[in-house]
Order: C-alpha cells, then structure tokens, then sequence
C-alpha cells in the first residue's frame, strides 16, 4: 500500500450528492410551503372566533356591540361615553391577521349583526385557497 494515498470524495461523489439533495429539496419545499399557506388560514379562524368571543363578551356588559368606527379597538380601550364598559376584552392589543393586515370590523354587519373579516393572503375580496375570505359568517 503507497504512503501518500489520500482519502476523500472525488468529485463526482460530490456531484452526485448535491444532486440527491436539490432533488429532496424540489420534493420537501412546495409540501413545506404548502402546510404554511393552511397554518395561516387556521390562525386567521381562531382570530375571528377569539375577537367573536370577546365581542360577545363586550354585548354581555355594555347591552351592544362596539360600532364600526370604534372597531375592535374597544374591545382593549374603553371608548368614550361607555359607563358598562368591563374590559380589556382582549389580553394584549388587537393583533394583525396572518398576513399582517388588520382584521376588518362591521357592526351591524351586511351578512348578520357584526361582520369579521380578513381578506386573505392576496388581500382582495373573494379568492380561492390561500387567498379566499376569512369569515365569521
């Protein structure tokens, strides 16, 4: 046996195993994305159904829903002229949607007495999947 062999991948080796592992990558990554696309949309659901609760919560004491100009916002600040007012509703201020837009508020609502919505990934309304509405109706 020859004292200067070297051990060590050829590149070939090498060549073959970037190629192993781009190919698991192109497989994981759109499942990955996927899953987070469907995350999203569930964190949107229990946002609504949590401001839902907490809104019912506020009618319970106050005899009404907040108006839409007072929006979710009085579920943590007592708004003016709102002696009943029990609250914060809230634990922490009224958070983002998923996809880092504010959730939209109606009282009284188009399609029942209070409207909640998030628009969505592609922030317009209507869509399908990943972009559809969000709803508490």
């Amino acid at each position: 046996m020859p004292r200067n062999s070297q051990h060590g991948f050829t590149l070939l080796e090498l060549l073959v195993v970037i190629v192993i592992i781009g190919l698991l990558a192109g497989y994981v990554a759109p499942r990955y994305f996927a899953q987070e696309g469907k995350s999203k949309i569930q964190v949107a659901r229990a946002q609504i159904d949590s401001f839902e609760k907490a809104l019912d919560q506020y009618r319970l004491d106050t005899g009404h829903y907040p108006t839409s100009e007072q929006g979710l916002g009085a579920l943590v600040t007592r708004p003016n002229n709102e002696p009943k007012w029990a609250g914060p509703y809230l634990r922490k201020a009224v958070p983002n949607d998923p996809w880092d837009r504010p959730c939209e508020y109606k009282s009284p609502g188009e399609h029942s007495e209070l409207d909640l919505l998030s628009l969505g990934k592609d922030g317009q309304p209507g869509g399908t999947g990943e972009d559809a509405d969000v709803t508490n109706y």
